[in-house]
């Protein structure tokens, strides 16, 4: 299938990009011809991404940092801008996860996730501000569904996203003067990817998430960088702020339930 989108030229940076959906974004972007960047906290990781965006025939380059820590965030970004410039695109994708109900559930495992998902996500679009493109970058936060319907086992991540979505709200007001699109994306349950096998763990939970979902199956990762490649195209110039599930209808399919 021919790519639909070209992004020759453009650069890329992903925050989480290293695993899972996020590298996911990452490779869907380079097969379209972006340099990209990517940070995590894993140093193997890191460099195993690297080589394999590199498969796709662009430059790619990553950093090791932990995204709770501002001064980590704006070191990596300021050396992917030393050498890629300004960026086009950059995906805010670090998360943390594990289901649990809140009285199983000590303060400090609370707070890891929000300070994963949303302090996380306020440091690296705070820091990489003065290094976007200004008009014409797009920003993109991956949230999901617990942000706005409450899953069992899942009070840490539902509060952090929804905290995440409002960052995405919030800045899509403050930076429109830049000509700065900043947008949400909601991945429903997506094949091959920890989250999912974090939440249903045995084959039997697998199949059941899938049979509840409305197209009738997981999502893949591919998807979820076609839909951020959407909203960071020219066909999308016109859309700021919004939360975009991608989710095969799981979001109008009544609340969650983990477990």
């Amino acid at each position: 299938m021919k790519q639909p989108f070209d992004f020759s030229g453009k650069t890329l940076f992903v925050a989480g990009g290293t695993s899972g959906i996020n590298l996911g974004i990452a490779a869907g972007f380079a097969a379209a011809g972006a340099r990209v960047a990517v940070c995590s906290r894993d140093q193997a990781k890191v460099d195993a991404a690297v080589v394999q965006i590199q498969s796709h025939g662009v430059e790619a380059l990553g950093f090791r940092c932990d995204v709770r820590n501002y001064a980590e965030v704006e070191a990596a970004l300021s050396g992917a801008h030393t050498r890629f410039g300004e960026f086009d695109v950059l995906i805010s994708g670090a998360a943390g996860n594990f289901p649990a109900p809140a009285l199983g559930m000590s303060a400090n495992g609370f707070k890891a996730v929000v300070d994963i998902d949303l302090l996380g996500t306020f440091n690296v679009l705070r820091a990489a501000h003065p290094f976007l493109r200004k008009p014409g970058a797009s920003v993109i936060n991956i949230s999901a569904g617990q942000a706005s319907r409450p899953y069992k086992n899942q009070i840490h991540v539902c509060a952090a996203k929804a905290g995440v979505d409002q960052v995405t709200r919030v800045l899509a007001l403050e930076w429109a003067s830049d000509g700065i699109r900043v947008n949400s994306v909601a991945p429903g349950p997506i094949a091959e990817t920890e989250g999912v096998r974090r939440l249903a763990p045995t084959p039997e939970a697998m199949a059941m998430i899938g049979k509840r979902v409305p197209l009738g199956r997981l999502g893949t990762k591919k998807e979820i960088a076609d839909a951020c490649m959407f909203l960071s195209s020219p066909f999308a110039q016109y859309i700021t702020g919004i939360v975009l599930p991608v989710d095969g209808g799981t979001a109008i399919a009544g609340a969650g339930e983990v477990g």
